[in-house]
């Protein structure tokens, strides 16, 4: 039953379905947003997601896939969008449920949205071909030319980045970051296979990426995770301080 799994200021990760039209185009996007309140086990409200400092204003009737992130693990369900309204100066969506909700096996590692940047760029040849080097290893040129972007989430398995360079899907790149990590900011270089990629509808010349890490260690995994947890902590923190 809903109200049994979930809980008001559980992350949710959506997508629409074939059927939820938004603008002239199906929007096959990924978005976050936030349970706001369960009302019952047919209807529940969600915070409008947003693009930036930008509503994303999805269509009443549109059909959508989501994926609930609670303290018992992942959940998913289909909801249709019944109304979408302002309360207390906070845009809200009204959902009904429309199936019912079941475990989600999609992935293991939960997303922080953020706003952090990066650099990446194409694996040379011989870098590619040096990752099925069991021998010696893979082998990755530094100092190369990097492309500037920024990281839009982030987990233990991947990032989800905005670029002004689009790579292909499948396409293996070298991703550097730095992450605020016990005190200490430290530089990650990782190799990541790009699964999705898209263009930004709301502008020309700004491309998304979906990636999932492909080169990385176990150490650098797990401070990446106790990151992300660590960031959740504060923003709980943080809201609470705020309503009190």
């Amino acid at each position: 039953m809903l109200t049994d799994l979930v809980r008001p200021g559980d992350k949710i990760e959506l997508q629409a379905v074939e059927r939820a039209i938004m603008g002239d185009k199906t929007d096959r996007r990924y978005l976050t947003s936030k349970i706001y309140d369960v009302i019952d086990d047919e209807k529940l409200e969600i915070l409008m997601p947003m693009d930036g400092t930008k509503l994303i204003l999805l269509p009443v009737d549109g059909e959508f896939q989501f994926c609930f992130y609670t303290k018992n693990g992942l959940y998913q369900c289909f909801v249709r969008i019944a109304d979408r309204y302002k309360e207390n100066n906070i845009y809200l969506l009204l959902c009904e449920v429309t199936s019912p909700i079941g475990k989600y096996q999609r992935r293991s590692y939960y997303r922080y949205a953020c706003t952090m940047p990066l650099k990446t760029r194409d694996l040379m040849e011989e870098e590619a071909e040096s990752l099925q080097d069991r021998e010696h290893g893979p082998r990755l040129m530094m100092g190369l030319p990097m492309t500037k972007g920024k990281i839009a989430d982030i987990s233990g398995g991947g990032v989800r980045f905005i670029s002004s360079v689009q790579y292909p899907e499948g396409a293996k790149i070298l991703i550097n970051f730095s992450l605020n990590y016990n005190r200490e900011v430290k530089e990650y270089q990782l190799v990541g296979r790009v699964l999705h990629s898209w263009e930004n509808a709301n502008r020309s010349g700004e491309f998304e990426h979906r990636v999932k890490f492909i080169l990385i260690n176990r150490v650098d995994r797990e401070e990446i995770i106790k990151y992300i947890f660590e960031e959740e902590r504060k923003n709980r923190k943080r809201m609470a301080d705020m309503g009190n």
